[in-house]
């Protein structure tokens, strides 16, 4: 097994390097959990949840696409959500990236994340080369 780190010019890197946004081990993907926070770090990029979401949706794609997989071959996600009544719109954005066999996924109420305007983060997990017929 080898694993390696894979990264987006989407995603802002940890400046420290405690963590990884995404590793590759074998054909398993994991990506760490997302929000909608710009390259700096601080700016939002997104006032409603359906935005909010689409920017992270797009990051999970970009980091996928750069560990050599595809957006179908991610087979679980774990959402959360500062306010379950916004789940309508985090459905509503994974149909514009997702489609066929949608991927497993838990949606949970969280009593905040990293900053009071960030309404939800997700994690992903795929395993590259599964969604080939």
């Amino acid at each position: 097994m080898k694993k390696e780190r894979f990264s987006s010019a989407a995603v802002r890197e940890p400046a420290d390097k405690t963590w990884s946004n995404c590793l590759r081990v074998d054909d398993l993907i994991l990506i760490s959990g997302m929000t909608a926070r710009g390259q700096d770090g601080e700016t939002l990029l997104g006032d409603t949840a359906y935005e909010q979401a689409r920017v992270v949706f797009q990051k999970i794609k970009d980091l996928v696409e750069a560990a050599g997989a595809h957006m179908d071959d991610v087979v679980k996600m774990t959402i959360f959500v500062t306010h379950m009544s916004d789940n309508t719109a985090v459905w509503k954005a994974r149909q514009d990236f997702f489609s066929g066999n949608f991927p497993a996924c838990s949606l949970v109420q969280v009593a905040a994340l990293a900053k009071p305007e960030i309404l939800l983060e997700i994690e992903a997990v795929a395993v590259a080369g599964c969604s080939r017929d």
